[in-house]
């Protein structure tokens, strides 16, 4: 299956289980890749044969500078929700959702979720 990328995407959120978190905000990355068959728009050279990928990334900002959220599960999932919702001619949409340096102990570059869902 032929795929579509939009990676390294960074946003400023609110998210977290921390209050700290939700109320000082902080940076989240995000990479997205979503499959479909892109036959088409290679031998046509027609946009609307493929997705575009500014779409791909209002969605996932619109998601992570959105309403404040506990888990960046839930984040990974609602921007994995919108783009199958969105497009109906994606197959799979995997997206990873990178908290760099979390309120943690220790000392990390970051943490991250991927999620892939799958067209039922």
């Amino acid at each position: 299956m032929d795929k579509v990328y939009v990676e390294g995407m960074e946003f400023y959120g609110y998210h977290g289980v921390f209050a700290e978190e939700n109320k000082l905000g902080q940076r989240f990355k995000v990479d997205l890749s979503a499959s479909l068959d892109l036959s088409e728009a290679g031998k046509t050279d027609n946009i609307d044969a493929t997705i575009n990928y500014a779409d791909l990334y209002h969605i996932c900002r619109d998601v992570v500078e959105g309403k404040p959220v506990k888990l960046v599960e839930t984040l990974a999932e609602t921007i994995t929700a919108k783009v199958l919702e969105t497009f109906p001619n994606v197959s799979e949409c995997k997206v990873k959702v990178i908290k760099p340096d979390p309120p943690i102990p220790g000392h990390y570059q970051s943490v991250a979720i991927e999620m892939t869902r799958t067209r039922q």
